[in-house]
């Protein structure tokens, strides 16, 4: 029973808590919803205040800035204004000014107009001044200007003859002392031998007996040998000699050596011959080899390609009247390098370019063309310096003269083949230029007589006193030596003498 009361006074008591924790609850949650009304009710007018403040300022912003617009405004105007009245004043110049050139086109239309009728008036005067002229003098325009040239020339022929003269000596004084001191020194440095060689195309024998051995039963060995050789083979009846004959130089010196080896051997058939050809073939292009080789090595001249040098070393077995090619190329690099030392131009140019001139003349007979426009394709084929192809190309004036090198591989071409023994001609040959340079003179108005003297080196003109002058003779000098230098060849150079005399004779009895 009291278990009873007692539970059921410990849940009113519960119940009694709950209700009157609900209670406070709810008192509590009373005061806190009055105290959230108050902070909304104070942040609504602190926003209100703020919003206030944010609108006053910016009424105060947009005025102020209202009045700066108002002031660009103004000014803008004011400005456009002040170009609105320049514009103005500018197109009333440009109206004065257009006023004024109208008025000067007008004035100088009428200026030409004047001009031309002055003009007209003035041509008209001188045509009759003229014709009157014309009239009393008895000649036409053409033959009064050609006697007054022929009187002012007359007159002032001596003056400019002195002057002329004066000039020329002065100059060439000068230039002749350099060069020939550059020349000499080079020229000394370069003390070569410069006897002629023939390359031999005789072969000589032991005896006559020789002979029926290479002509063989029914002539069989020497035609053996004629196509093995590619040369032809002459026996006559000379004694001890059998000629060899080709154009090819190769051809007549395998020829030489095999046909020496055979009499050597003693025994002569067309086996043996053939064989004995192909042995010459190889020593001679192993000389070849060897001359190339050592004709780069002497001047200096490397990087070439082995081709270009094998080619160069034919010029061994290569004459041009009388004068080995190959060593008058290794003689001209020699020169041509001392000569670009003294100027100072490129020496590896000149050297290669003098030493390469002629390459052309190795294969000449084969090859149509000139020797140096074959020279030109042979170093062009074979990746030869662009620079070396000028130098070497202008040595016969084929192609002008487009560097320093070029010349001085000329002018060392000259001095090698021009120097005294270094070559020789032939007797038609050497009478043929001394007529040529003969007709060339006479060919000439006023030439009386003409000679050619030194081996055709200098060729001495006599003309006639009356009909050609001192300056007349000056002038066909200079025609006649560029005549001369453009239809012969010659080696060196040729001196052009014009002699003009005048000879009084009065006898007193």
């Amino acid at each position: 029973m009291d278990l009873k009361i007692v539970l059921l006074l410990s849940g009113a008591a519960g119940l009694l808590g709950v209700a009157f924790g609900y209670f406070l609850r709810w008192i509590i949650s009373l005061g806190q919803r009055g105290s959230m009304e108050l902070q909304i009710k104070q942040m609504t007018l602190s926003a209100k205040e703020e919003a206030q403040r944010i609108i006053e300022e910016a009424d105060t912003k947009a005025k102020e800035t209202l009045d700066k617009i108002h002031q660009e405004e103004k000014e803008r105007e004011a400005q456009a204004k002040k170009t609105e009245e320049r514009f103005i004043k500018k197109e009333d110049m440009l109206d004065n000014r257009q006023l004024d050139i109208d008025k000067q086109a007008e004035d100088i239309k009428k200026k030409i107009a004047e001009v031309k009728e002055i003009k007209e008036r003035v041509l008209e005067a001188e045509h009759k001044k003229r014709e009157e002229l014309e009239r009393i003098a008895k000649l036409s325009q053409e033959e009064a200007k050609e006697e007054l040239l022929k009187d002012i020339k007359q007159m002032y022929e001596e003056d400019l003859l002195v002057r002329t003269q004066k000039l020329e000596t002065a100059n060439r004084e000068v230039l002749d002392r350099k060069a020939k001191d550059i020349l000499s020194m080079s020229i000394q440095r370069l003390a070569n031998s410069t006897a002629s060689e023939v390359m031999a195309t005789s072969v000589s024998l032991p005896s006559d007996d020789i002979k029926g051995k290479i002509i063989g039963k029914e002539g069989r060995n020497i035609r053996a040998f004629e196509r093995a050789a590619g040369v032809d083979v002459i026996v006559d009846d000379t004694p001890g000699v059998i000629t060899i004959s080709s154009f090819d130089p190769i051809r007549r010196q395998i020829a030489r050596v095999a046909l020496e080896n055979l009499i050597l051997d003693g025994r002569i058939q067309p086996a043996k011959i053939e064989e004995a050809v192909l042995k010459a073939r190889e020593d001679i292009n192993k000389i070849i080899k060897e001359k190339g080789e050592e004709a780069v090595y002497e001047c200096g001249v490397f990087n070439l390609d082995p081709r270009v040098v094998a080619i160069l070393g034919r010029l061994h077995f290569r004459t041009s009247y009388g004068q080995n090619v190959l060593q008058h190329s290794i003689e001209m690099a020699h020169i041509s390098g001392m000569l670009a030392e003294e100027l100072g131009a490129d020496v590896h140019i000149a050297r290669a370019g003098a030493l390469l001139h002629d390459i052309g003349k190795a294969v000449d007979h084969e090859v149509q063309g000139t020797h140096v426009e074959i020279g030109r394709r042979i170093l062009q084929k074979f990746g030869a310096n662009e620079a070396i192809v000028k130098a070497m190309q202008s040595h016969h004036e084929e192609y002008p003269y487009e560097t320093l090198e070029s010349v001085i591989v000329q002018v060392a071409d000259a001095i090698s083949g021009g120097r005294p023994g270094a070559r020789r001609d032939t007797v038609e040959n050497y009478l043929k230029r001394l007529k040529d340079l003969e007709a060339i003179a006479n060919s000439f108005g006023g030439v009386e007589r003409s000679f050619a003297l030194q081996a055709g080196r200098e060729i001495r003109i006599f003309v006639s006193p009356k009909e050609t002058s001192d300056l007349e003779a000056q002038t066909m000098a200079r025609d006649i030596a560029k005549r001369i230098e453009r239809e012969l060849k010659y080696p060196g150079e040729i001196k052009v003498n014009v002699i003009r005399e005048t000879k009084v004779i009065e006898y007193a009895r």
